[in-house]
């Protein structure tokens, strides 16, 4: 089934909808700023509070896909994940597709989202485990890789780390992008700075690029602070499980401790990391060995990645903007303190 792409003031046929999901009449709609991927509506009705998600990536759209999503999340809440899985509609199915766009509505969960400076000691340790959990549990309830026919299969990571040619090629790219641009301001002066920075950085670090990666299984695939929901400061709710896949899955813990913990600086607060990574090797069974791998792939990852600068340069879409100098900052610092945070993640 082909989707079609929303237009930018697209709104949801609420009725339709409502009328699929016998969720009563609809008294109140209001858009959910939060999120760079898909959209999603607080709906109001008759009979109750709801997510409405309106489901429109191409990498993700796929209804099937979607219905794959929804059945693993109501495994988990089986085994008592905090998860939000969707409602069935009269039709016995959880997507619903009409006029060519795919939507999901789920109970609406109060809570707020928590970054990892508002998060206690205590706190950072359950957020580790939680994690853990989520991969123990995946592994106990969704089928041996390769024996998914109805869903499509996460890109296979690539042997080896990113080329690091591939990468100088980008930044060239990039900086002549940047020179273009008129007039200059002063997100162009700081990207101008970062990029001839990582030029240089790479330049002093090419021979490290890290070999293939470690063990695989099925993780969330965007554990990160907006897709977690947390009331009276205990986790309600991991939502957004569009990336569900099999990659490593010390490489999502290390990637959801760099989101949670980094400061606005481009620091991690290592102490916290600590705290998060034992919690996390206890409940998932991963060794420090499997810990500082993922590390070392996922240092190599941010060194070579450039995904705001394309996102602001090469599609115009400036909404990821505000993470930049902090996300920037942090490969500078984290290059500098290697064995630091390899310790923090493995000690």
């Amino acid at each position: 089934m082909r989707l079609v792409p929303p237009p930018a003031t697209h709104t949801p046929p609420l009725g339709a909808l409502l009328k699929q999901y016998a969720a009563g009449s609809a008294l109140t709609c209001e858009p959910v700023d939060q999120g760079l991927l898909n959209r999603g509506y607080r709906v109001a009705t008759t009979r109750g509070r709801y997510f409405l998600k309106h489901h429109f990536d191409p990498e993700t759209a796929d209804p099937a896909a979607i219905a794959h999503q929804h059945r693993a999340t109501q495994r988990l809440a089986d085994l008592g994940v905090p998860v939000a899985p969707p409602l069935t509609g009269t039709d016995g199915r959880t997507v619903a597709v009409i006029g060519g766009h795919a939507y999901a509505l789920h109970p609406w969960i109060d809570g707020r989202h928590r970054h990892g400076g508002q998060l206690t000691a205590a706190q950072c340790t359950r957020l580790g485990a939680l994690l853990g959990v989520v991969h123990a549990s995946l592994e106990r309830v969704m089928p041996a890789q390769g024996r998914a026919p109805e869903r499509k299969r996460a890109p296979a990571h690539p042997p080896e780390g990113a080329d690091p040619t591939d990468t100088f090629a980008l930044i060239d790219d990039l900086l002549a992008q940047v020179r273009r641009h008129r007039p200059c301001d002063a997100f162009d002066e700081l990207a101008r700075h970062r990029l001839l920075e990582r030029r240089a950085l790479l330049e002093r670090h090419v021979d490290r690029r890290p070999p293939q990666g470690g063990s695989e299984g099925w993780v969330h695939g965007d554990f990160h602070p907006f897709n977690l929901l947390y009331r009276d400061g205990e986790p309600a709710a991991i939502v957004d499980w569009d990336r569900l896949g099999v990659q490593p899955r010390a490489e999502e813990a290390v990637r959801a401790a760099v989101i949670f913990f980094v400061r606005p600086a481009g620091t991690l607060d290592l102490a916290k990391v600590r705290a998060y990574a034992r919690a996390y090797r206890r409940t998932a069974g991963a060794g420090p060995a499997e810990l500082a791998a993922a590390v070392h792939r996922v240092w190599w990852e941010r060194l070579n990645d450039f995904w705001i600068l394309r996102w602001h340069y090469e599609r115009g879409d400036t909404r990821a903007d505000p993470q930049f100098p902090a996300a920037s900052a942090l490969v500078v610092w984290w290059t500098r303190e290697y064995e630091a945070v390899c310790e923090a993640f493995a000690g």
